[in-house]
Parts: structure tokens; C-alpha cells; sequence
């Protein structure tokens, strides 16, 4: 025989008993009903909620842009009327606002004239008297119904909400790296502040 040594024999231990998980471990997997699933429908929510609050936000600014667009329209101190030898003796000028151009009393006059008045006086001495007081607040309320009508919310145009389906879709895609979406944030942003910017030229025509 040679010298050398045989090798050990290798010994392989089997369990007794099947490996089994604690009570403990086992209750803390079951109360915990986070999920994938769960977690992505958690940030669409999430998205959906901002931009929500981003829509939100454009139509309270449109709705303010409209009330001080009115009260700049229709809200003014009250001026005397001019008196008889006043509008005699010098032309009236013209009005320099809307405002002004609806309060004049010699806005638009349709009224007939008598030829001789208690004075004498031909029709073309004698200044227009202009329009009723129940026209002049007839041509007011019609102007504050047609500002009044701007006010309804618009549409969304499809635009925008291509953006926003955008933006949903990679923040699904990319729900552990949110950051990576930074182009379609930025896209949405653009769209939304052209749509503002659209709004607020359209009114102050």
C-alpha cells in the first residue's frame, strides 16, 4: 500500500424537521398588504392629485384675471352731469373708457326732437338730451352677462391632456425613479402656460 493518506469521507446532514417560519414572522408578512400593485396605484393617486391642484390653480387665477377685468369695466366714481350752459357754450369731449362712454348723457340718442322746445330753439342749437336712464343700465347689465359668461370653465384642450397622460404613464413606468420623468413634468408646465397665457390674451381683447 502507498503512503499516502485517503481522503476523508464527506458526511452530508439532513434536517430532522421541515424549516418553518415563527409565528411572528409569519403575522408580520400577513399585516403588511403593501404590494406592488398597491404601491403603483398609490402614485397615480399621487399624480392625479397634483394635477388636479394645477388646474385648480389656472382656474382661480383666470377666475381672478376676470373679476378685476370687470370691476375695471364696470366699477368707476359717478361724474355730474354738465350743466345747461356748459354744454352750450363748449362741445362735449370725447369719453377716454368704456366706463365712461356708457355713463355719457349723450351716448347714442334715438329719441325724436321737437322742433320749437320752450325755448325757441332750432334742433340744431339744442344739444341731444341722449339715451334713458333704463337703456343706459340695459347696455350695462348686457356687458356685465357677456363678462359674466367668460367665467364658465373651459374645456381642457387635448393638448394639455396629452401631456398629463405623459406624465402619468412614466411616473407608472419609472415608479422608483421619479426624477427620470423630468421631460414630461417639464412639457406639462409648458402646455399649461400656454394655455394661461391664451386665456388671459383672449379677455383683455
Amino acid at each position: 500500500m502507498g503512503n499516502g493518506g485517503s481522503k476523508p469521507e464527506q458526511q452530508v446532514f439532513s434536517a430532522d424537521a421541515p424549516v418553518t417560519f415563527s409565528q411572528s414572522v409569519l403575522d408580520s408578512l400577513q399585516r403588511n398588504p403593501e404590494t406592488d400593485s398597491t404601491r403603483a396605484h398609490d402614485l397615480e393617486l399621487k399624480v392625479q392629485s397634483r394635477v388636479r391642484e394645477e388646474l385648480t390653480r389656472i382656474r382661480d387665477q383666470q377666475s381672478t384675471d376676470l373679476s378685476q377685468l370687470t370691476d375695471a369695466l364696470t366699477i368707476s366714481p359717478p361724474k355730474p352731469p354738465p350743466s345747461p350752459s356748459e354744454s352750450t357754450s363748449t362741445p362735449s369731449q370725447p369719453s377716454t373708457s368704456l366706463a365712461d362712454h356708457l355713463r355719457s348723457p349723450f351716448y347714442q340718442d334715438h329719441s325724436p326732437r321737437n322742433p320749437s322746445g320752450p325755448s325757441g330753439a332750432s334742433p340744431s342749437d339744442t344739444p341731444d338730451s341722449g339715451r334713458s336712464s333704463d337703456s343706459v343700465k340695459k347696455e350695462i347689465m348686457d356687458l356685465r352677462q357677456k363678462l359674466e359668461s367668460r367665467k364658465k370653465v373651459e374645456s381642457v384642450p387635448k393638448s394639455v391632456e396629452q401631456a398629463k397622460e405623459k406624465v402619468v404613464q412614466c411616473l407608472r413606468t419609472n415608479d422608483r425613479r421619479p426624477l427620470d420623468c423630468w421631460k414630461q413634468v417639464e412639457e406639462f408646465k409648458r402646455e399649461v402656460g400656454m394655455l394661461e397665457a391664451r386665456f388671459v390674451a383672449r379677455v383683455g381683447r
